[in-house]
C-alpha cells in the first residue's frame, strides 16, 4: 500500500510560489505564505524559516490549500485570516474597512513624538491638564475604518480622550470590536465629515485623518487585491476634486481645534504641495511635509495659528 508523504512548510512556500507568481512579486510572496503558515499552524516566523522540512498535519494542510484558493482570486491575506497586525496591536478587519498600512504605522509614530515633545496649550474649559510637555485633550480621528490610528493613539496616549467618527456603520462596528480587543476606550460616532453634524462640537487638540485620496487615475495603477476587495468609499475621490477630504477637514479643523493645536494628514504621494497651499491659505502654520519609509511624499502636519 502507498503511503502519502505529508507536506512540509518547505513544500507550502514551493505551491504559494506557484500558484501566487501571477498576482504578486517575490517578497510579497514570501511574506503571504510566511503570514499563512505562521497563523494557521501557530508558529513562530523564526521557527519556519528553521525547520523548513516540518510536517503539516492533514488539517493544517487542508487550511494553507484553501487558503492559496483563495488568495488567487486575488483576496487580501489579511481578510482571508480575518485579522492583521498594526502598531504592535492586532486588529480585526473585513471588506468593511481597509486594510492598515505601513505608512499609516509611520504617521502614527509621528504624532506621538510631536504630542511627547509639543508645546501646544489646552483651553482651561476643557478641564484638561498638562503633564510634563504632554498637553491632554481631546483627539479626533477623522474616517477611522478599523479604528487602527485612534486605538494606537489612545494605548499609547492613554490621558486623551480619543474620539472617532466614520459614516459606514459596518466599519464603526469593526472599530469598536478592535477597541474592546485592545482594551481602550474610544468614542466612536457616525458622522460624515462632507457634513458634520451636531455631535461634533467639541474643541479638540489633536485631529488626524488618512482620508480618501485615491483618484482614478490612479485606480488604474493599483492592485486588484486592493480594487476588487477594499471598500471603495474609503479609497477613492472624485478626478476633479482630489482634495475635497483635505478641504473639508481643513475647514473644520481651522473651527475645532485649539490655538496651537496640530492637525495630521496622510495624503496622496502625488499632492503634496497643493495640500501644504491648502493649508497654508487656510491660516495654518509651520506646515511641515514628510517621506514615508519608501520615499514618497505621504503625511503632512500642520499647526492651529
Amino acid at each position: 500500500m502507498l503511503l502519502c508523504s505529508m507536506k512540509t512548510i518547505k513544500d507550502v512556500f514551493a505551491d504559494y510560489r506557484q500558484g501566487l507568481n501571477t498576482l504578486y512579486d517575490t517578497n510579497e510572496i514570501e511574506a503571504i505564505t510566511l503570514l499563512a503558515v505562521s497563523e494557521i499552524c501557530n508558529l513562530s516566523k523564526a521557527k519556519i524559516k528553521a525547520f523548513p522540512e516540518s510536517e503539516l498535519t492533514q488539517q493544517q494542510a487542508d487550511k494553507i490549500s484553501e487558503t492559496l484558493t483563495q488568495l488567487k482570486t486575488g483576496k487580501p491575506i489579511q481578510y482571508i485570516l480575518g485579522k492583521t497586525e498594526f502598531y504592535g496591536l492586532t486588529f480585526k478587519v473585513n471588506p468593511s474597512v481597509l486594510i492598515p498600512r505601513p505608512e499609516t504605522e509611520e504617521l502614527v509614530e509621528w504624532v506621538l513624538s510631536s504630542v511627547g515633545s509639543s508645546q501646544f496649550a489646552v483651553d482651561s474649559s476643557q478641564l484638561a491638564v498638562r503633564s510634563g510637555q504632554l498637553a491632554v485633550g481631546n483627539i479626533l480621528d477623522i474616517g477611522t475604518g478599523s479604528g487602527c490610528i485612534a486605538i494606537s493613539l489612545k494605548k499609547n496616549l492613554s490621558q486623551f480622550n480619543v474620539l472617532a467618527i466614520d459614516i459606514s456603520k459596518d466599519a464603526l462596528q469593526t472599530a469598536k470590536d478592535n477597541a474592546e480587543l485592545n482594551q481602550v476606550d474610544v468614542e466612536f460616532i457616525e458622522a460624515d465629515i462632507l457634513n458634520p453634524n451636531s455631535l461634533l462640537t467639541t474643541h479638540y487638540s489633536l485631529l488626524i485623518s488618512n482620508p480618501p485620496y485615491v483618484t482614478q487615475r490612479d485606480k488604474t495603477q493599483m492592485h486588484t487585491n486592493v480594487t476588487d476587495f477594499e471598500p471603495h468609499n474609503a479609497l477613492f475621490v472624485p478626478e476633479g476634486d482630489p482634495l475635497i477630504f483635505y478641504k473639508a477637514i481643513a475647514d473644520f479643523a481651522a473651527g475645532h481645534l485649539i490655538e496651537n493645536g496640530l492637525l495630521f494628514f496622510e495624503i496622496n504621494e502625488n499632492y503634496g504641495e497643493q495640500i501644504i497651499e491648502l493649508l497654508s491659505k487656510k491660516g495654518f502654520g509651520e506646515i511641515e511635509l514628510r517621506k514615508d519609509m519608501s520615499g514618497r511624499d505621504r503625511m503632512v502636519k500642520a499647526v492651529c495659528s
